[in-house]
Order: C-alpha cells, then structure tokens, then sequence
C-alpha cells in the first residue's frame, strides 16, 4: 500500500498552531548519536581469527545475547596498551547463537560431527554484507544520520565511549585465559553500539511531538507490508531453516500459520538466540509446530520431545549430530551434575558452562527469554504509537497484523515506521522553512 499523500498526514496543519511543535520535532535531529548512548554497556568483542566454538563459549560467559566481531584481537590482555592502535580496529560483524544454531542446519554440516563444525571461523557465520549490517559512526553524529544509515541497511551503529581505565587493571603483558568482557581497544576507548530498537525507544520518549503522525492507523501510514516470512505449522522445520536463516538477516521472525492462513506462532530468531545449539537438532528432525513447543515454555523441552528428536536422528543415521545432542539433552533434563570448574579445565566447551556460571545454556531460559513463540499481533487499525510500545514492550522490531479472525495479512517492522518518521522530519523541516519565509 502506498504512503498516504503529505496532506493527509498534516492537515491542519496551520502556521500560529503548529509551528513551535514542528521546530521542536526538528530539534530532535541536532540530537548527536552520543546522547542515545548513555548508560549503554560496552561491546564485549571477539576476534574474527576466533572459532565458532570460541564464540559459543564467550556468549555462554559474557550474558549478552550478541557479540561484536573484530579485526583486532586482544583476547590474550583484558586491557590494551595506552598507546594502543585504536584505528586497526574495527568491528566486521555480529554474532548470536541464532546464527550458530543455523549455521549448524547447514546440510553439509548435519553429516558432521557438531563439535567438528564448530572449528570453523566465526566469519563462517557472518553473513556477506556484514559490512553494511554493522557500521561505525563517530559519537557527533546526527540523528538523522543514524536513521538514514539504518534505513541504508544498518542494524548496529558502533560508537565510540571514552572509558576511565581500571585502578586495579593487570600488569601489561600479561594474558587473560578469557576475557568475555569489554576490552580497551586503546587509550581507554570502549564501544557501544546503536540498534533500531534504541532509536525507536528514543523517539517514543518524545512521541507527543509527533502529533496527530502518532495516533493514525498503521494501515492509513502504508506501514502494513504483506512481505512477510511464513511456514506452515505442519511442515518440516528442516525446510524452514533457511527462511530462519533470512528472518535473522532481516531482524524479523517466521509466521507459523495453518492451512487456513491462521497465525499459530512463530519461530523467532531471538528465542532462538537464547537456546542451546542442540536446537539444531529439533530444527533437523521436528515439524514446524513441534519445534515451537520445543523451544517454548520458558525452560528445557519436554522429555517426550527430546526422545522424538533422538529417534528421529537414529532414523536418519545423523550419528555426530546424534552423540551431541544426546549429551547436550542430557545436561538441559539434569543428567549431569558437573562443576563448572571442571568445564573450564577442558578449554573452551561448546555451550556447556552458561552465562552467570550456570550450567548449561538451557538453564537460564526462564531468566533470559522474555517471549515465547506466542506472537504479539496488531490490528489494520492500531496506532502507530500502540504498535512501537507493543515492539518495545516485548523487545521485538516487528509486530505482525491480523485480521478479528487471527488470519494474517501483515507485517509492520521498526525499518518501516522509521521510514515514515524520516518522511515527517522532511515534512515538517520543509513546512517550517515555508513558514519562517512568512513571518
């Protein structure tokens, strides 16, 4: 649906009434990118010369659900020298356990051993446009700048943080076994970055000015896309896992609808961040509607689940993938009662020693997953306001759209309501040139 013609968005809008509101609307494009960073953590990075197995350990210890990948390494020193080469260093890339879990699908990778596939370079992960995902931006940047990059294509805006160096750091030269923690790239400099969900957040905070923008329906906005990810409930998920993979890419999810195109659920890429890399082993041999459940419910799947995936690895003959997963259930049902002492003793383990010292990444579901794989759903006719706080309120960049009988017709995504305050900054800077002309 197209975008609704410049009247119908502001008319009414007269010169005596609106003119203040609209230079306070265009004030908040002086805003720089430094004033959306307060009180952001800094990035804990990897190096991109680390394994994916390296990386699956690291997101296990560090807490976050993404990690930054970067050209430089300072993984042997949990602080860099003070004469530091900051400008070698550059972030390439993000990374999650949505995409090792993916990854892991890949069908030359179901034949091998998982901890085999784990070897690989995280790059291996990293999709081709990493560069144009990720993108460093100095901490005087507009605005402006930060939604035109993002409506470029760019989902993280690495900015720089000055930091005040430890009073207690460690002698220089002297390494750290890990560090799953922010690292000085140099001079005290740290990074924070940027996301779609902070720039919407930031213009929630001030939505008063965006009025009557706010309060139409999205439909009348032309913000309802029917380009939308979707499976069918009763499908293999093995077949989804590439549409997995493209919902990952796009910050969205995957509709899981009936026959009769009734929304069921999803199989969001962010629940998927917080599972285990045994998941790919539900996306192997479980249907679409299965797999919801398996990873829904806020802890470890069910017992008759995992016996279902177990089952149906042996009839596969998926062996590797089968010895894993085995050991892996095993740990997320209790059967293990390991230290996390002895986990660390053996090196880097595949997801085994879990964030906070917990055992096992299945551990913390219900501490860390805020949604399960109920959906959350708008109508044609709610507001453009209604929808970002539903977005915000459950950490989504999307809410799908429905009809009263829950058929699905839609999609609104933060890329899109970004697009259309981007119009109305336009608008409104124009309408206050004009009337600034006149006075």
């Amino acid at each position: 649906m197209p975008h609704p013609k410049p009247s119908a968005i502001h008319s009414g809008l007269s010169s005596s009434g609106q003119s203040l509101e609209m230079s306070m609307a265009v004030g908040l494009l002086s805003q720089k990118v430094s004033d959306l960073c307060l009180g952001k953590p800094a990035l804990v990075p990897i190096p991109a010369s680390s394994s994916i197995r390296d990386a699956v350990y690291a997101l296990g210890r560090s807490g976050e659900s993404h990690l930054s990948v970067w050209s430089c390494d300072h993984r042997g020193f949990c602080e860099a020298a003070d004469d530091g080469d900051v400008s070698s260093c550059r972030c390439v890339g993000k990374v999650c356990m949505a995409d090792v879990i993916c990854y892991l699908c890949r069908e030359e990778n179901l034949q091998r051993r998982p901890g085999d596939a784990l070897e690989a370079p995280v790059a291996e992960v990293l999709p081709e446009s990493s560069d144009l995902i990720v993108r460093h931006v100095e901490n005087s940047s507009s605005l402006l700048e930060a939604i035109d990059l993002i409506l470029q294509g760019a989902q993280n805006l690495v900015v720089p943080i000055q930091s005040k160096w430890s009073s207690r750091r460690k002698p220089h030269g002297k390494p750290a076994a890990a560090c799953p923690t922010p690292t000085h790239h140099g001079n005290g400099l740290q990074f924070c970055w940027l996301t779609q969900e902070d720039v919407i957040r930031f213009l929630l905070n001030s939505i008063t000015l965006f009025s009557p923008l706010s309060a139409l329906p999205i439909d009348s906005l032309g913000l309802v896309t029917d380009d939308f990810l979707a499976v069918d409930y009763d499908s293999p998920a093995s077949s989804a896992a590439v549409t997995i993979s493209l919902a990952l890419a796009h910050q969205t999810s995957v509709a899981v609808t009936d026959s009769d195109g009734t929304l069921v659920g999803e199989i969001s890429p962010f629940t998927l961040a917080f599972c285990d890399e045994a998941v790919a082993a539900a996306i192997a041999t479980l249907s679409c509607g299965d797999l919801m459940a398996y990873i829904d419910g806020g802890g470890p799947p069910t017992e008759e689940l995992v016996q279902l995936v177990e089952l149906r690895l042996r009839e596969r003959n998926l062996v590797g993938l089968l010895e894993e997963f085995s050991f892996g259930s095993s740990i997320a049902t209790g059967g293990s009662s390991s230290s996390s002492s002895d986990e660390e003793g053996r090196g880097s383990p595949v997801g085994r020693l879990m964030r906070g010292g917990q055992y096992s990444r299945s551990s913390r579901y219900s501490a860390r997953m805020v949604r399960r794989s109920e959906a959350i759903v708008c109508h044609r006719a709610s507001s453009l306001v209604a929808v970002m706080v539903q977005a915000i309120a459950h950490r989504v960049n999307y809410v799908w759209v429905i009809e009263d009988d829950c058929s699905l017709v839609g999609i609104v995504t933060f890329s899109g309501v970004l697009k259309i305050f981007r119009e109305h900054f336009q608008l409104h800077d124009n309408s206050l040139s004009e009337i600034r002309r006149k006075v």
